[in-house]
């Protein structure tokens, strides 16, 4: 695929001065969506996530190449004053800026929205930070991890008996990061009705509350702290992780019809009529003595015979796959979720595809994740700058 092709955000320039995860998530997706994003970055070190490794390929880090796909790159000291004069061009022509430097880092070197939307009334500038632009935490930087922590998600997973677990990917950010796209979408849909450009606010830590659904709810409803359950689920049993002769399955009953059918495939027909399982709540009340039953029976027969029982009886479950069967798995290949890119440096790279797909705009990736400042002088040009006055910026350090 390329550029030229007609794209949903095809005409929306984005401005990313974003680093690490979070930020480049965002906009990502909106590259993703045809936006022409251009990645700022440090001259020299670019971003952090360009040395996050082993493993690399080509010079570049997986981590790196995992979200940085649909964009350019320029190189661009905007703590300098000519950096900054470069940034104000940029943003003139420009829909979007997104930044997630600690609150009010920005303003403080006059790059702020403030100043900014005084340039361009119609920007959309987007600031990620960890705790919001507001309250007493505002000033304080934010992690995926310590987020995760003071968030809540790491209280409810874990062994009900053990250490609580942070998810294996940075979740927080991921999200924050899709929140982020979403509301920058928004924002710009406002903007083409009125022609005024807005400051869209994120946080890490928001993001993280936001995402709590059900937990939440079910704390706010019943003023009862959340527990944690390890793989099982905290209102619907069963529905958990089960040991089976030679691994593991994931398996539940949404309502007690299935729970009568998953019983039967077990062997188990009678437990259903038990006044203590006949209903979803009962069975949550009384896990600790169903549970123990189920696992029994889950232990006798290998994973695989347990999902093509389960399945004839359409009754939820899977197995517990690799990364490796992940990729394998006939539905990733038919949804084309394993690209190959060919990059300057790596050669053919093998990338995750896109999780949405679009019937009149099919999208792809048409832009590999850029090296560091490869576009730094076409973007330039086109904001009018000669070969000479680029040359001089490049001397200056400022690029």
């Amino acid at each position: 695929m390329t550029i030229s092709e007609e794209l949903p955000l095809e005409g929306i320039r984005v401005i990313d001065c974003s680093r690490v995860l979070a930020g480049p998530y965002a906009a990502m997706v909106l590259g993703d969506m045809g936006a022409d994003v251009i990645k700022v970055e440090r001259p020299g070190s670019g971003d952090d996530t360009r040395r996050w490794g082993p493993p690399f390929t080509g010079g570049e880090s997986a981590y790196y190449l995992a979200i940085n796909r649909n964009k350019r790159s320029i190189t661009l000291n905007f703590k300098s004053e000519r950096g900054k004069e470069i940034l104000r061009r940029l943003i003139a022509n420009a829909d979007v800026l997104i930044e997630n430097f600690k609150h009010g880092d920005f303003d403080r070197m006059g790059i702020g929205y403030k100043e900014l939307s005084k340039i361009n009334p119609g920007l959309v500038y987007c600031s990620i930070t960890g705790y919001g632009a507001s309250g007493p935490y505002a000033a304080k930087p934010g992690y995926d991890f310590m987020i995760q922590a003071e968030g809540g998600l790491m209280s409810i997973i874990g062994p009900a008996n053990g250490e609580p677990y942070k998810v294996g990917v940075a979740i927080v950010d991921v999200t924050a990061g899709l929140y982020a796209a979403n509301a920058i979408q928004a924002a710009l849909r406002y903007r083409d009705k009125t022609g005024k450009g807005q400051k869209v606010d994120v946080s890490l830590f928001e993001s993280q509350i936001a995402w709590l659904i059900n937990v939440a709810s079910g704390y706010l409803v019943s003023g009862e702290r959340p527990k944690r359950y390890g793989n099982a689920h905290p209102n619907i049993v069963p529905y958990e992780m089960f040991p089976t002769a030679d691994g593991y399955i994931a398996a539940g009953a949404g309502n007690d019809t299935q729970f009568r059918r998953f019983c039967h495939v077990l062997g188990l027909d009678g437990v259903p009529d038990d006044p203590r399982f006949r209903t979803n709540p009962g069975r949550v009340e009384n896990r600790q003595a169903l549970i123990p039953m189920l696992r029994e029976r889950f232990s006798t027969r290998p994973t695989d015979e347990w999902i093509s029982r389960l399945e004839e009886a359409n009754i939820p479950c899977a197995p517990i796959n690799p990364i490796d069967k992940v990729f394998a798995h006939p539905q990733a290949k038919a949804r084309d979720m394993v690209v190959e890119v060919l990059h300057p440096t790596a050669g053919k790279v093998k990338m995750v595809g896109l999780p949405y797909k679009l019937s009149e705009t099919p999208l792809g990736i048409y832009r590999y994740p850029p090296l560091l400042g490869e576009h730094t002088n076409q973007v330039l040009q086109e904001l009018g700058y000669s070969d000479q006055g680029i040359a001089s910026l490049r001397e200056e350090g400022v690029i």
